[in-house]
């Protein structure tokens, strides 16, 4: 099953329109899927106090959390889709990984670090937006896609090789740049 976690708040944007097509190319594909719409479900990506004390047993209270890691126990396929802001993650999308993505279900602490437990899921995609172009993200920005979410946060949970396709300049893309954008995901889905 392809899980598709999506982190936008509005529901007419762009990556609306992504999330839209990739949902149609996978069932073209005749391929299952579940979308996990943070902000749809009220996601509460703040952890309180009492959350954080069950943080290092690799416990929770939050019954989204075990919904969301029911379904990424029955995945193979994960893709995240968001916007790029602050040239990093949204807060939405942080938040799911402190309170989801616990000790014991997405990771395990050895001598050498983090042992990654979601190694059941076999391709991983980041599908993400922005003002900035991807070279720009890359060079100019800290590159935080590629080094921080992509190199050490999901490979610390067994998510290796992801793949990052970007489009850039959202705001003031042409209707013909997006097309072109939304055909090159549809293929790569």
């Amino acid at each position: 099953m392809v899980t598709i976690i999506f982190a936008h708040p509005w529901h007419g944007s762009f990556n609306k329109t992504i999330l839209n097509t990739i949902t149609t190319a996978l069932k073209k594909k005749r391929k299952q899927y579940h979308i996990i719409d943070l902000n749809k479900d009220n996601f509460n990506p703040v952890m309180s106090e009492g959350e954080l004390a069950l943080f290092s047993k690799g416990q929770h209270k939050d019954p989204l959390v075990t919904k969301y890691q029911d379904i990424l126990t029955k995945s193979d396929e994960v893709i995240f889709l968001f916007p790029v802001w602050w040239f990093d993650t949204p807060a939405i999308l942080k938040g799911f990984f402190d309170k989801v993505m616990l000790k014991n279900f997405a990771y395990t602490e050895s001598s050498t670090g983090l042992k990654g437990k979601l190694t059941h899921i076999k391709s991983t995609k980041v599908i993400t937006t922005g003002q900035s172009p991807r070279w720009y993200l890359k060079y100019f920005a800290g590159n935080l896609i590629q080094k921080t979410f992509i190199n050490a946060t999901l490979k610390g949970i067994g998510l290796n090789h992801a793949k990052w396709i970007h489009c850039g300049d959202v705001s003031k893309g042409a209707q013909a740049k997006r097309e072109i954008f939304l055909q090159k995901i549809a293929n790569d889905i």
